[in-house]
């Protein structure tokens, strides 16, 4: 039984509605059918108890040629609590694709983008600010994303997630937003409009990240 496992386990066993839970799960073993145990980082200490990640949980997926990430946490995961019915908590959970590649820690890089994944999700949880497909997110950082902090990627654009659709709990609808790690140089492109951020997903061709790819500006 792995980490993911006793979290849910430990939740039915004390009576507690985890039918948004479920639903998202659910969809992940549809995509990834034969992957029951996958890789999972939950949140030690919640967030209503003075923790500091918002999220509950992220399940990462073996996508191939990538690792695909799933936050459990932005939608209302237990008992309906909003006053939107057909909307369940902030109507979203994120999701993320890293490139496998040659990396002198892998397991370090996959807890790099967990950490990165809380603090966008911190950015909902503390601001309100809900995110949509085809936006960008830009702080102004210059150094890496990656754990050595080496790499021209530097932030992100959103997209569909071409896996993960929308669904509809019990809670109401989850939208799936998809993170697309971006260099500086396109980032900048994107403020100044010379790009549309559609334009540079299709210019990228691809929404796997990679952290050894060159700008396309």
């Amino acid at each position: 039984m792995g980490l993911f496992d006793k979290f849910k386990k430990s939740d039915k066993n004390n009576n507690v509605n985890v039918n948004g839970w479920d639903a998202i799960t659910n969809l992940c073993d549809k995509i990834y059918p034969n992957q029951e145990n996958p890789k999972h980082y939950g949140t030690l200490i919640s967030w209503e108890l003075g923790g500091n990640d918002p999220l509950k949980g992220i399940s990462i997926y073996d996508g191939g040629d990538y690792w695909h990430f799933i936050t459990y946490g932005l939608s209302e995961l237990y008992e309906k609590e909003s006053d939107v019915k057909d909307v369940s908590g902030y109507g979203m959970e994120f999701t993320f694709k890293l490139k496998k590649d040659n990396y002198e820690n892998e397991e370090n890089e996959i807890k790099c983008i967990c950490g990165i994944l809380q603090s966008i999700a911190r950015i909902t949880f503390t601001k309100g600010e809900e995110f949509n497909s085809y936006e960008y997110l830009y702080t102004g950082q210059t150094e890496g994303i990656d754990y050595n902090r080496k790499s021209n990627i530097t932030g992100f654009i959103t997209v569909p997630d071409d896996k993960f659709h929308e669904i509809n709990t019990q809670n109401g609808k989850v939208n799936f937003v998809e993170f697309i790690g971006v260099t500086d140089n396109e980032l900048k492109a994107i403020q100044k409009k010379q790009i549309t951020v559609k334009e540079l997903y299709k210019k990228i061709g691809s929404d796997v990240t990679s952290y050894n790819r060159n700008s396309v500006i």
